[in-house]
Protein backbone atom coordinates (compact mmCIF):
# COMPACT_ATOMS: atom_id res chain seq x y z
CA UNK A 1 0.00 0.00 0.00
CA UNK A 2 1.55 3.60 -0.90
CA UNK A 3 2.27 5.91 2.14
CA UNK A 4 -0.02 8.51 2.97
CA UNK A 5 1.59 11.52 1.31
CA UNK A 6 1.78 14.76 3.62
CA UNK A 7 -0.99 16.47 4.80
CA UNK A 8 -1.01 20.53 5.57
CA UNK A 9 -2.85 21.15 8.85
CA UNK A 10 -4.04 24.61 9.21
CA UNK A 11 -1.91 26.63 12.23
CA UNK A 12 -3.46 28.72 14.78
CA UNK A 13 -1.14 29.94 17.67
CA UNK A 14 -2.67 30.79 21.01
CA UNK A 15 -0.42 31.86 23.94
CA UNK A 16 -1.70 30.57 27.48
CA UNK A 17 -2.06 33.77 29.52
CA UNK A 18 0.16 32.22 32.16
CA UNK A 19 3.35 32.11 29.84
CA UNK A 20 2.90 35.72 29.33
CA UNK A 21 2.45 36.42 32.98
CA UNK A 22 5.80 34.85 33.16
CA UNK A 23 7.54 36.85 30.79
CA UNK A 24 6.47 40.04 32.70
CA UNK A 25 7.92 38.74 35.69
CA UNK A 26 10.69 38.10 34.57
CA UNK A 27 11.08 40.77 32.66
CA UNK A 28 10.43 43.27 36.08
CA UNK A 29 13.26 40.96 37.65
CA UNK A 30 16.14 41.53 35.47
CA UNK A 31 19.33 42.33 37.00
CA UNK A 32 20.90 44.43 35.08
CA UNK A 33 24.95 44.70 33.93
CA UNK A 34 27.01 48.24 34.81
CA UNK A 35 28.40 49.88 31.53
CA UNK A 36 30.96 52.06 31.26
CA UNK A 37 29.99 55.63 30.91
CA UNK A 38 29.31 56.83 27.56
CA UNK A 39 29.52 53.29 26.55
CA UNK A 40 26.39 53.10 23.82
CA UNK A 41 26.15 50.94 21.60
CA UNK A 42 30.28 50.48 21.01
CA UNK A 43 30.60 47.55 23.16
CA UNK A 44 27.47 45.59 22.34
CA UNK A 45 23.10 46.72 23.46
CA UNK A 46 23.22 50.01 24.97
CA UNK A 47 21.99 49.76 28.03
CA UNK A 48 19.77 52.30 28.55
CA UNK A 49 17.76 52.19 25.48
CA UNK A 50 17.58 48.24 26.37
CA UNK A 51 16.29 49.23 30.22
CA UNK A 52 13.58 51.29 27.59
CA UNK A 53 13.09 48.13 25.31
CA UNK A 54 12.55 46.02 28.14
CA UNK A 55 9.92 48.00 30.22
CA UNK A 56 7.74 48.64 27.27
CA UNK A 57 7.94 45.08 26.66
CA UNK A 58 6.70 44.63 30.49
CA UNK A 59 4.01 46.39 30.52
CA UNK A 60 3.34 48.40 27.07
CA UNK A 61 3.39 45.65 24.41
CA UNK A 62 0.59 44.02 23.67
CA UNK A 63 1.55 40.52 22.11
CA UNK A 64 -2.18 39.00 21.45
CA UNK A 65 -2.91 41.72 19.16
CA UNK A 66 0.74 41.14 17.33
CA UNK A 67 -0.36 37.37 17.57
CA UNK A 68 -3.80 38.11 16.18
CA UNK A 69 -2.11 39.89 13.10
CA UNK A 70 0.16 37.02 12.49
CA UNK A 71 -2.48 34.77 12.41
CA UNK A 72 -4.17 36.83 9.37
CA UNK A 73 -1.57 34.76 6.91
CA UNK A 74 -2.87 31.70 5.80
CA UNK A 75 -0.48 29.48 8.11
CA UNK A 76 0.10 25.25 8.15
CA UNK A 77 1.94 22.99 9.47
CA UNK A 78 3.26 19.72 7.58
CA UNK A 79 5.24 16.74 8.48
CA UNK A 80 8.55 16.44 6.76
CA UNK A 81 11.55 14.54 7.29
CA UNK A 82 10.16 13.71 10.80
CA UNK A 83 9.35 17.22 11.79
CA UNK A 84 6.79 19.48 11.66
CA UNK A 85 7.33 22.45 10.02
CA UNK A 86 5.47 25.76 10.17
CA UNK A 87 4.62 27.62 7.22
CA UNK A 88 2.62 30.59 5.31
CA UNK A 89 0.69 29.72 1.87
CA UNK A 90 -0.55 33.16 0.41
CA UNK A 91 -2.31 31.97 -2.75
CA UNK A 92 -2.18 34.73 -5.43
CA UNK A 93 -5.52 37.36 -5.44
CA UNK A 94 -6.65 38.06 -9.00
CA UNK A 95 -4.01 37.17 -10.99
CA UNK A 96 -3.52 38.54 -14.39
CA UNK A 97 -1.90 36.34 -15.83
CA UNK A 98 0.53 33.43 -14.68
CA UNK A 99 1.38 32.45 -11.27
CA UNK A 100 4.76 31.90 -10.33
CA UNK A 101 5.00 30.20 -6.82
CA UNK A 102 7.63 31.35 -5.00
CA UNK A 103 9.30 29.90 -1.89
CA UNK A 104 11.23 32.68 0.20
CA UNK A 105 13.68 31.59 2.89
CA UNK A 106 14.57 33.61 5.96
CA UNK A 107 17.27 33.99 8.13
CA UNK A 108 19.11 34.52 11.59
CA UNK A 109 17.98 36.24 13.87
CA UNK A 110 14.30 36.02 12.71
CA UNK A 111 11.56 33.75 11.46
CA UNK A 112 8.70 33.72 8.75
CA UNK A 113 8.21 36.86 10.44
CA UNK A 114 11.05 38.54 8.13
CA UNK A 115 8.64 38.52 5.03
CA UNK A 116 5.24 39.51 7.11
CA UNK A 117 4.86 42.92 5.44
CA UNK A 118 6.15 41.62 1.79
CA UNK A 119 3.73 38.84 1.59
CA UNK A 120 0.55 41.06 0.55
CA UNK A 121 2.56 43.07 -2.08
CA UNK A 122 3.79 40.04 -3.76
CA UNK A 123 0.47 37.90 -3.55
CA UNK A 124 -1.94 41.21 -4.73
CA UNK A 125 0.64 43.16 -6.44
CA UNK A 126 -2.52 45.12 -8.11
CA UNK A 127 -4.17 46.50 -4.21
CA UNK A 128 -0.58 48.23 -3.91
CA UNK A 129 -0.59 50.07 -6.98
CA UNK A 130 1.79 47.23 -9.00
CA UNK A 131 0.80 44.99 -11.89
CA UNK A 132 -1.70 42.09 -10.91
CA UNK A 133 0.02 40.10 -13.54
CA UNK A 134 3.25 40.23 -11.30
CA UNK A 135 1.43 38.10 -8.53
CA UNK A 136 3.16 35.04 -6.64
CA UNK A 137 1.96 32.39 -4.80
CA UNK A 138 4.06 32.74 -1.57
CA UNK A 139 4.97 30.03 0.79
CA UNK A 140 7.58 30.78 4.10
CA UNK A 141 8.38 28.31 6.07
CA UNK A 142 10.28 28.79 9.02
CA UNK A 143 13.44 26.56 9.44
CA UNK A 144 13.83 23.75 11.37
CA UNK A 145 14.07 24.93 14.98
CA UNK A 146 13.27 28.39 13.95
CA UNK A 147 9.64 29.88 14.57
CA UNK A 148 6.83 27.82 15.21
CA UNK A 149 8.68 24.94 13.17
CA UNK A 150 10.16 21.31 14.93
CA UNK A 151 13.52 21.76 16.83
CA UNK A 152 15.81 18.67 15.43
CA UNK A 153 16.03 16.44 18.23
CA UNK A 154 19.32 15.50 16.67
CA UNK A 155 22.07 16.79 14.94
CA UNK A 156 20.93 20.16 13.24
CA UNK A 157 19.82 20.49 9.98
CA UNK A 158 22.64 22.52 7.59
CA UNK A 159 21.19 24.41 4.69
CA UNK A 160 21.59 21.86 1.99
CA UNK A 161 19.10 19.49 4.20
CA UNK A 162 16.16 22.42 4.68
CA UNK A 163 17.17 23.08 0.24
CA UNK A 164 15.68 19.40 0.45
CA UNK A 165 12.89 19.65 2.79
CA UNK A 166 11.54 22.80 1.21
CA UNK A 167 11.42 21.06 -2.31
CA UNK A 168 9.52 18.59 -0.70
CA UNK A 169 6.95 21.06 0.83
CA UNK A 170 6.80 22.52 -2.45
CA UNK A 171 6.28 18.98 -3.98
CA UNK A 172 3.41 18.76 -1.03
CA UNK A 173 1.48 22.16 -1.96
CA UNK A 174 1.38 21.14 -5.75
CA UNK A 175 4.11 23.52 -7.20
CA UNK A 176 6.24 21.82 -9.26
CA UNK A 177 8.40 24.40 -10.53
CA UNK A 178 8.60 27.26 -8.89
CA UNK A 179 11.21 30.72 -8.18
CA UNK A 180 13.67 30.76 -4.95
CA UNK A 181 14.76 34.08 -3.00
CA UNK A 182 15.95 34.83 0.55
CA UNK A 183 18.62 36.35 2.54
CA UNK A 184 21.26 35.54 4.93
CA UNK A 185 20.90 31.79 5.76
CA UNK A 186 17.98 31.76 3.74
CA UNK A 187 20.30 32.76 1.07
CA UNK A 188 22.94 29.73 1.23
CA UNK A 189 19.22 27.98 1.31
CA UNK A 190 18.03 29.42 -1.96
CA UNK A 191 21.09 28.68 -3.14
CA UNK A 192 20.96 24.59 -2.85
CA UNK A 193 17.44 24.97 -3.87
CA UNK A 194 18.87 26.36 -7.27
CA UNK A 195 22.16 24.07 -7.39
CA UNK A 196 20.42 20.90 -6.21
CA UNK A 197 16.95 21.34 -7.90
CA UNK A 198 17.62 23.20 -10.98
CA UNK A 199 14.87 21.00 -12.74
CA UNK A 200 12.25 22.03 -10.56
CA UNK A 201 13.68 25.96 -9.46
CA UNK A 202 12.89 28.67 -12.41
CA UNK A 203 15.30 31.32 -10.76
CA UNK A 204 16.73 32.09 -7.59
CA UNK A 205 17.14 35.79 -5.93
CA UNK A 206 19.44 36.71 -3.27
CA UNK A 207 20.05 39.45 -1.32
CA UNK A 208 23.95 38.40 -0.34
CA UNK A 209 26.79 36.37 -1.53
CA UNK A 210 26.91 34.06 1.30
CA UNK A 211 30.21 34.13 3.21
CA UNK A 212 33.14 34.38 1.24
CA UNK A 213 35.27 31.46 0.57
CA UNK A 214 37.89 30.20 -2.23
CA UNK A 215 39.91 27.17 -2.43
CA UNK A 216 41.95 28.19 -5.40
CA UNK A 217 44.61 30.70 -5.73
CA UNK A 218 44.36 34.07 -4.27
CA UNK A 219 45.77 35.38 -7.26
CA UNK A 220 43.05 34.22 -9.59
CA UNK A 221 40.37 36.74 -7.78
CA UNK A 222 40.07 39.98 -9.44
CA UNK A 223 41.20 42.92 -7.06
CA UNK A 224 37.54 43.84 -6.58
CA UNK A 225 37.03 40.35 -5.25
CA UNK A 226 40.56 40.15 -3.26
CA UNK A 227 39.18 43.63 -1.32
CA UNK A 228 35.83 42.17 -0.85
CA UNK A 229 37.92 38.98 1.35
CA UNK A 230 39.97 41.54 3.13
CA UNK A 231 37.02 43.53 3.96
CA UNK A 232 34.98 40.27 4.97
CA UNK A 233 37.71 39.07 7.17
CA UNK A 234 38.12 42.92 8.84
CA UNK A 235 34.27 42.63 9.48
CA UNK A 236 34.32 39.27 10.77
CA UNK A 237 36.95 40.56 12.87
CA UNK A 238 35.46 43.12 14.70
CA UNK A 239 31.83 42.10 14.36
CA UNK A 240 31.64 38.41 13.78
CA UNK A 241 32.11 37.28 18.06
CA UNK A 242 28.43 36.17 17.50
CA UNK A 243 29.18 33.74 14.70
CA UNK A 244 31.96 32.43 16.27
CA UNK A 245 29.85 31.40 19.41
CA UNK A 246 26.84 30.21 17.15
CA UNK A 247 29.80 27.43 15.14
CA UNK A 248 31.30 26.45 18.18
CA UNK A 249 29.38 26.66 21.70
CA UNK A 250 25.96 27.64 20.92
CA UNK A 251 24.38 25.78 23.64
CA UNK A 252 26.62 27.65 26.76
CA UNK A 253 24.96 30.71 25.30
CA UNK A 254 21.52 29.19 25.15
CA UNK A 255 21.17 28.69 28.89
CA UNK A 256 21.27 32.13 29.45
CA UNK A 257 19.18 33.21 26.07
CA UNK A 258 16.71 30.91 27.21
CA UNK A 259 16.31 32.05 30.22
CA UNK A 260 16.46 35.62 30.61
CA UNK A 261 14.14 37.57 27.72
CA UNK A 262 16.25 40.91 28.46
CA UNK A 263 19.43 38.54 27.35
CA UNK A 264 17.52 37.56 24.58
CA UNK A 265 16.70 40.76 23.65
CA UNK A 266 19.79 42.11 23.62
CA UNK A 267 21.41 39.25 21.64
CA UNK A 268 18.75 39.82 18.69
CA UNK A 269 18.11 44.08 18.82
CA UNK A 270 21.71 44.76 18.84
CA UNK A 271 22.03 42.68 15.17
CA UNK A 272 18.58 44.40 14.16
CA UNK A 273 20.71 47.24 14.66
CA UNK A 274 24.12 46.51 13.00
CA UNK A 275 22.75 45.45 10.21
CA UNK A 276 19.79 47.32 9.19
CA UNK A 277 20.17 50.49 7.23
CA UNK A 278 18.90 53.01 9.93
CA UNK A 279 22.21 55.18 10.69
CA UNK A 280 22.32 53.76 14.16
CA UNK A 281 19.24 54.30 15.35
CA UNK A 282 16.89 51.02 15.40
CA UNK A 283 13.71 52.48 14.99
CA UNK A 284 14.16 54.08 11.70
CA UNK A 285 14.01 50.59 10.52
CA UNK A 286 11.91 48.82 13.18
CA UNK A 287 9.41 50.11 16.05
CA UNK A 288 9.27 49.01 19.18
CA UNK A 289 6.11 46.79 18.83
CA UNK A 290 8.07 44.97 15.42
CA UNK A 291 11.43 44.29 17.19
CA UNK A 292 8.99 42.40 20.57
CA UNK A 293 7.07 40.71 18.09
CA UNK A 294 10.65 39.19 16.79
CA UNK A 295 11.95 38.51 20.09
CA UNK A 296 8.66 37.15 22.01
CA UNK A 297 8.71 34.82 19.04
CA UNK A 298 12.17 33.52 20.01
CA UNK A 299 11.25 33.78 23.56
CA UNK A 300 7.29 31.32 23.20
CA UNK A 301 8.57 28.46 20.80
CA UNK A 302 12.39 28.26 22.59
CA UNK A 303 13.98 28.23 19.30
CA UNK A 304 16.95 30.48 19.92
CA UNK A 305 19.56 27.66 21.16
CA UNK A 306 18.23 25.70 17.83
CA UNK A 307 18.18 28.55 15.98
CA UNK A 308 22.05 29.36 16.77
CA UNK A 309 23.10 25.86 16.17
CA UNK A 310 22.20 25.93 12.33
CA UNK A 311 25.77 27.95 12.10
CA UNK A 312 27.47 24.82 13.71
CA UNK A 313 25.79 22.46 10.89
CA UNK A 314 26.48 25.20 8.05
CA UNK A 315 30.14 25.34 9.26
CA UNK A 316 30.49 21.53 8.30
CA UNK A 317 29.37 21.80 4.64
CA UNK A 318 32.32 20.37 3.18
CA UNK A 319 34.27 22.76 0.52
CA UNK A 320 33.51 21.07 -2.48
CA UNK A 321 29.49 21.95 -1.72
CA UNK A 322 30.60 25.54 -1.21
CA UNK A 323 32.62 25.92 -4.70
CA UNK A 324 29.50 24.55 -6.91
CA UNK A 325 28.60 27.15 -9.18
CA UNK A 326 24.60 27.93 -9.34
CA UNK A 327 24.05 27.10 -13.15
CA UNK A 328 19.74 28.52 -12.81
CA UNK A 329 19.16 32.24 -13.49
CA UNK A 330 20.19 34.41 -10.59
CA UNK A 331 19.73 37.81 -9.50
CA UNK A 332 20.94 40.28 -6.75
CA UNK A 333 19.74 42.79 -4.80
CA UNK A 334 22.41 44.32 -2.81
CA UNK A 335 21.29 46.32 -0.45
CA UNK A 336 23.58 49.29 0.82
CA UNK A 337 22.45 48.76 4.44
CA UNK A 338 23.85 45.53 4.46
CA UNK A 339 26.96 43.66 5.44
CA UNK A 340 29.83 42.59 3.50
CA UNK A 341 28.02 43.20 -0.13
CA UNK A 342 29.70 41.44 -2.59
CA UNK A 343 31.50 42.51 -6.07
CA UNK A 344 29.79 41.56 -9.19
CA UNK A 345 33.19 39.59 -10.29
CA UNK A 346 32.51 37.86 -7.11
CA UNK A 347 28.45 36.94 -7.68
CA UNK A 348 29.63 36.06 -11.80
CA UNK A 349 31.93 33.51 -10.61
CA UNK A 350 29.83 31.39 -8.35
CA UNK A 351 26.53 32.09 -9.98
CA UNK A 352 24.72 32.46 -13.75
CA UNK A 353 24.24 36.35 -12.72
CA UNK A 354 21.43 37.15 -15.23
CA UNK A 355 20.40 40.99 -12.98
CA UNK A 356 22.62 42.53 -10.04
CA UNK A 357 20.55 46.02 -8.41
CA UNK A 358 21.29 48.14 -5.78
CA UNK A 359 18.45 49.37 -4.07
CA UNK A 360 18.61 53.36 -2.61
CA UNK A 361 17.74 52.22 0.90
CA UNK A 362 17.36 48.98 3.12
CA UNK A 363 19.74 46.48 4.75
CA UNK A 364 20.29 43.48 5.93
CA UNK A 365 16.73 42.93 6.83
CA UNK A 366 15.30 44.26 3.56
CA UNK A 367 12.00 42.78 3.21
CA UNK A 368 10.65 44.07 6.54
CA UNK A 369 12.92 47.22 6.25
CA UNK A 370 11.74 48.36 2.91
CA UNK A 371 9.03 46.31 1.74
CA UNK A 372 7.62 47.89 -1.24
CA UNK A 373 11.11 47.73 -3.02
CA UNK A 374 11.94 44.52 -2.13
CA UNK A 375 8.84 43.07 -3.53
CA UNK A 376 9.82 45.66 -6.71
CA UNK A 377 12.70 43.49 -6.72
CA UNK A 378 11.52 40.44 -6.65
CA UNK A 379 8.42 41.43 -9.37
CA UNK A 380 11.08 42.95 -11.57
CA UNK A 381 13.56 40.04 -11.55
CA UNK A 382 10.78 37.38 -11.63
CA UNK A 383 9.07 38.13 -14.55
CA UNK A 384 10.49 37.11 -16.95
CA UNK A 385 10.37 33.72 -15.81
CA UNK A 386 6.45 33.63 -15.81
CA UNK A 387 5.83 32.51 -19.62
CA UNK A 388 8.78 29.83 -19.24
CA UNK A 389 7.05 28.82 -15.60
CA UNK A 390 3.19 28.64 -17.73
CA UNK A 391 4.92 26.20 -20.51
Amino acid sequence: MPDTPPRPEPFLARTPPALLEDLRARLRATRWPDEPEDAGWSLGTDLGYLRELVAYWADGFDWPAQEAALARLPRFRVALGGLGIHFVHARAVAPAGPVLPLVLSHGWPDSFWRYAKVIPLLTDPGAHGADPADAFDVVVPDMPGYGYSDRPAGPPLDSIAVAGLWAELMDVLGHRRFGAAGGDIGSHVSRYLGLDHPDRVVAVHRTDGGVPVYGGDPADLAPEERAWFDGAAAWGAAEGAYAALHRTKPQTAAFGLNDSPAGLAAWIVEKLRAWSDCDGDVERSFTKDEILTNVTLYWLTGTIGSSMRMYRANAAIPPAQLARRVEVPSGFSLFPGDIVRPPRAWLERTANVVRVTEPARGGHFAAFEEPELYARELRDFFRPYRSAFAR
